[in-house]
């Protein structure tokens, strides 16, 4: 189901201010004053953000585990990191850039970096970005991934109903603009921001249960996707962005796999593939089998949306990073 939200608490102000800033970018690309004047070609990568962009590397091993569909080697219990590529993997992978916490081959002193932490909040990334600030800062050959929000949004989400809507969705819009700062920070210092939005939180199987429980009631899967789209509406207003330093990637990767998912060869939009509670835990060894009462298939990698109830599946990191990766090259970086 396609949830259509109304815009998150913008007055008529906000929108047109809004428009217009998507109407200025528009001019420059068509005037020349957007236009690439050469081919934008990162020498590191840095992510920020939350479980979406983590890979565990804490063995040390340079085959690190990842929250989604991890694969396994051929010996069916080492870990193939390289595989089932998330999506800050993918794009670093366009560039021939590789992150330190999965380099099978073993790459010298790769120069991309991971900063994104499991469970980071946007705080979290504050505290991220100063890590990245002290160590060595920014520059124009730094694509600087960031994916948040997530968990913000899911723990306001948690106070509902002993908070009401309102005030839910006020804490969230602050922490949009909270995550623009820290966007508007990292450009400032040079570097060459993507940033990501939520997807729509009531379309993941977590979004999907909570309607399903009549204790609860259907209108969550509502609130939730009210609540993703005030936060991504508040970060898309709050970034100032002159079409030189930030590119955005919306939602449009994500709504036509939910809406046609079959278009997309997808066989699942809405369960999590992996029998495991979280995809950190999850490989290709503990997926769903199928299911002849309820008619579901075999969970695979490649055909479900969802690895657990709340994180992607490497189709779903790939669709992501496919994104991502046309907007590097499209963006005039």
């Amino acid at each position: 189901m396609t949830f259509k939200v109304s815009e998150p608490r913008a007055d008529r102000r906000r929108a047109v201010v809004w428009a217009a800033g998507l109407a200025l970018s528009a001019l420059l690309a068509s005037c020349g004053g957007g236009e690439r004047v050469s081919t934008f070609a990162p020498t590191r990568v840095l992510a920020f953000g939350d479980e979406a962009s983590v890979i565990d590397d804490s063995g040390r091993t340079g085959n690190g585990r990842k929250y989604t569909i991890n694969a396994l080697a051929a010996d069916n219990a080492t870990l193939d990191c390289a595989a089932n590529p998330i999506w800050v993997q993918y794009l670093a992978s366009r560039f021939g850039l590789v992150f330190p916490q999965c380099n099978p081959a073993g790459v010298s002193a790769p120069a991309s970096r991971i900063y994104a932490v499991a469970g980071a909040t946007v705080a979290d990334v504050k505290r991220q970005v100063d890590l990245q600030l002290a160590a060595d800062g920014f520059n124009d050959r730094d694509l600087v991934t960031v994916l948040a929000g997530a968990n913000d949004i899911l723990a306001q989400y948690a106070q509902y109903p002993a908070l009401p809507e309102a005030q839910l969705t006020a804490a969230v819009v602050q922490a949009g603009s909270d995550l623009a700062v820290q966007v508007n920070r990292v450009a400032a210092a040079g570097g060459k921001v993507l940033v990501a939005f939520v997807p729509n939180l009531g379309q993941t199987p977590f979004g999907v249960a909570e309607a399903a429980d009549p204790a609860k009631g259907t209108d969550r899967t509502t609130l939730l996707a009210k609540l993703t789209e005030s936060f991504n509406g508040e970060l898309s207003f709050r970034i100032r962005n002159d079409g030189y330093q930030i590119g955005l990637i919306r939602s449009e990767w994500f709504d036509p796999l939910i809406s046609s998912p079959s278009t997309a060869g997808l066989a699942n939009v809405t369960q999590a593939a992996c029998t495991t509670p979280s995809a950190y835990n999850c490989s290709s060894a503990t997926l769903r089998p199928a299911d002849p009462v309820t008619n579901t298939l075999t969970a695979t990698a490649e055909t479900w949306l969802w690895a657990d109830a709340l994180q992607l599946s490497p189709v779903g990191h790939l669709r992501l990073g496919q994104a991502a990766d046309g907007r590097a090259r499209g963006n005039p970086f």
